[in-house]
């Protein structure tokens, strides 16, 4: 009788949040005589994401991956308590977040706002809801299906020798690149800032202490394990301004860029080395409980202040003459924001800390798709950061010196003649405000983010008074959200090169075995620490020579990820149902691919690489031109043989479709035998 009653009261309810999604987007889409609350951006989202959790991920999980409770997962089988650990779902969830969501989300909207609001607030909405969270969904239970393989050897197996052959140097190449840029953002963020960097040292030994509590001390007892951390972690926070407030401490906690990177060098390897129920996941864990309850709180203060977008819907530079990068919406604002609407990176985390950790495949709907959809939310707050502020504040934050002007009052003056009033008094009072010299030039989208959230906070609590309080602990929130993408990143590189390394001495491909643990793990530090410690050292070398080809080299990897996911699926007999994953792929196909030709070959010096080394080469010869000339021929040619390495995974996929399809090739996959768990059946 209660179920007879609860269905149409269901119908009702999902049909009113259907409606109001539809109204808001429209609004948000349509809208265009004057500016809009920045609500309902918060409401189309809300309502796209929760319609598309409780419909689409549940016809995915019905129909195509067929969850099963009863099925015994890696964690269960293969438990060692170093890399394979039966986990709570919580703090699967916590760290599988804190893995995927690192600046990307934070730092791409921003920077695609130069738009307006609406392409980027359209893509991460749709993107995240039928692309990015359907990949991390798809990847993670077919990981969990074959012993929490790495998206790699699942490509070598799955597509053949040399599709997997090829997708092993394509991936482990573009997830150097991506750890060495990641970590160069971190020492960038950290660097002379106390507070930062006290409050992001002490949340480690917190989660040391967290993991022990829950191996040792309390096993099981999450709830007392959350709160405990959760107070720990706002001590670290308040410590962290004490301490940089105290002309004792802070200069302690003040580093250079060569100590960090050391330290993050160190640190990374211990992460990757030691059991994951020490350090990782704990420490993911707790840095959720930061992430998520800022992006709780900036949402509860939009809703409370309700701030205007200032910024158009549409700006002047979808002619791609853009400030802040050159290049039209399409493809570039597809390249900008990966992380929020889909990202290559979170299927490597989806195929290699997280599998090893789930308890049931239930719960790979839930971190799956539900972790993806809460990094979206986070773009969605972040376009919403950027957009509060003035479009003239906006650019000048965002805009680089050498296309606005070396002055104040240059910059001023270009940025007033586009149409976006901006007064030097006026940057000089918000500078003023956030503790700052000046934020003219502060480009990246990091800066430009923390100065909206602090408005945002500011406004709803505490007052201007605070704004700097708010700006400072903005900028320490990226830095967390940035330093947790490491140390999960080298762990995953870790599995994959013992995957690979496997094939030609076996116990190398033990993840339990401590020697391959110290020696891999050493080899994947050796590799983005190389070109880290050079960026730190050189401005125009290591990491920096190759920082251009971060989104397209994300991208990329999706495209890897998304092909190996439809192989899976036609195997699986679910061929009616592949444009799930294949639909995605060809608009990820198209977006990256044009990309990559306008990057190499596109006669702007601004958007081509060769193109940029050419106009360099016309000009005065000195050392350092020499060098960015290098950087630009050597980014091209990069460009070219990643888009080369996964043409050709697509096209070996590709046959392996074909040649199912047409009955050819025989439909198997290779999953591991089924094992009836042995846990007890969890009650709801």
């Amino acid at each position: 009788m209660l179920d007879g009653m609860n269905r149409p009261l269901s119908i009702v309810l999902w049909g009113l949040v259907s409606l109001l999604a539809a109204g808001a987007t429209a609004v948000v889409a349509m809208h265009r005589s004057e500016p809009i609350n920045a609500l309902w951006l918060v409401v189309a989202a809300t309502c796209c994401y929760a319609l598309g959790y409780r419909f689409y991920s549940k016809f995915i999980a019905a129909k195509i991956l067929a969850l099963d409770s009863l099925r015994a997962t890696p964690a269960e089988r293969l438990e060692n308590g170093r890399d394979f650990l039966v986990t709570n779902k919580w703090v699967v969830f916590g760290h599988h977040f804190a893995a995927i969501a690192g600046p990307g989300p934070l730092v791409g909207p921003v920077l695609a706002s130069q738009f307006g609001y609406l392409p980027g607030t359209l893509w991460v909405l749709a993107g995240a809801v039928f692309a990015g969270c359907v990949q991390d969904f798809v990847i993670l239970l077919f990981s969990v299906r074959r012993d929490g393989k790495s998206l790699t050897e699942m490509a070598k197996e799955e597509t053949g020798a040399v599709g997997g052959i090829v997708a092993y140097a394509a991936v482990i190449a573009i997830l150097i690149i991506l750890l060495a840029v990641v970590a160069l953002v971190v020492v960038n963020a950290l660097k002379d800032s106390p507070w930062g960097t006290f409050t992001i040292a002490m949340t480690i030994p917190i989660a040391l202490f967290m993991g022990l509590y829950l191996r040792s001390i309390r096993p099981g007892k999450v709830l007392e394990v959350s709160v405990l951390g959760f107070i720990l972690v706002l001590l670290a926070i308040w410590g962290g301004q004490w301490v940089s407030q105290s002309s004792a401490l802070a200069p302690v906690f003040t580093l250079r860029a060569q100590t960090l990177a050391i330290s993050i060098i160190v640190y990374a390897f211990a992460a990757s080395a030691v059991p994951v129920w020490l350090l990782l996941a704990p420490r993911d864990y707790l840095s959720t409980f930061v992430k998520l309850g800022t992006i709780g709180l900036l949402g509860i203060g939009i809703v409370a202040v309700h701030p205007t977008l200032h910024m158009p819907a549409l700006s002047r530079f979808v002619d791609g003459s853009g400030p802040v990068f050159a290049g039209k919406i399409f493809p570039f604002a597809f390249i900008t924001i990966a992380c929020g609407a889909i990202s290559g990176f979170h299927s490597l985390i989806s195929s290699g800390t997280t599998p090893k950790l789930i308890a049931r495949e239930t719960e790979t709907r839930m971190v799956g798709y539900g972790a993806m959809m809460a990094e979206s939310a986070v773009a969605v707050m972040a376009i919403v950061a950027a957009c509060v502020l003035q479009p003239g504040v906006y650019f000048a934050i965002n805009s680089p010196a050498g296309i606005v002007g070396q002055t104040a009052a240059a910059a001023t003056a270009t940025i007033s003649n586009w149409g976006f009033p901006v007064t030097a008094d006026e940057m000089q009072a918000l500078a003023h405000a956030v503790g700052e010299q000046t934020l003219f030039n502060r480009t990246g989208g990091a800066p430009a983010f923390a100065v909206g959230m602090a408005h945002i906070f500011s406004q709803s609590l505490g007052g201007g008074t605070v704004m700097a309080l708010w700006y400072h602990f903005a900028v320490m929130f990226e830095a967390l959200f940035i330093l947790t993408i490491l140390d999960a990143g080298t762990r995953v590189a870790r599995f994959m090169i013992q995957d690979a390394l496997g094939h030609i001495y076996k116990p190398l491909g033990r993840t339990s075995w401590y020697p391959s643990i110290l020696f891999t793990s050493a080899l994947i530090v050796a590799a983005w620490g190389y070109f880290l410690w050079q960026g730190v050292k050189d401005p125009l070398g290591g990491i920096n020579s190759l920082w251009p080809l971060f989104g397209i080299a994300n991208q990329l990897l999706a495209t890897v990820a998304l092909c190996v996911a439809t192989t899976i699926i036609i195997k699986m007999h679910r061929a009616r149902y592949a444009a799930v994953t294949l639909v995605p792929l060809i608009w990820l196909v198209a977006v990256t691919f044009t990309a990559s030709w306008h990057k190499i070959f596109d006669p702007n010096p601004r958007v081509g690489f060769l193109a940029q080394a050419q106009a360099l080469a016309h000009g005065p010869v000195t050392s350092a031109t020499a060098r960015l000339i290098f950087n630009n021929r050597l980014d091209a040619l990069v460009t070219a043989l990643l888009l080369l390495m996964v043409t050709l995974v697509l096209f070996e996929s590709a046959r392996q479709w074909i040649g199912v399809l047409s009955g050819r090739k025989e439909a198997r996959v290779k999953e591991s035998p089924f094992v009836m768990t042995r846990l007890a059946e969890e009650r709801a």
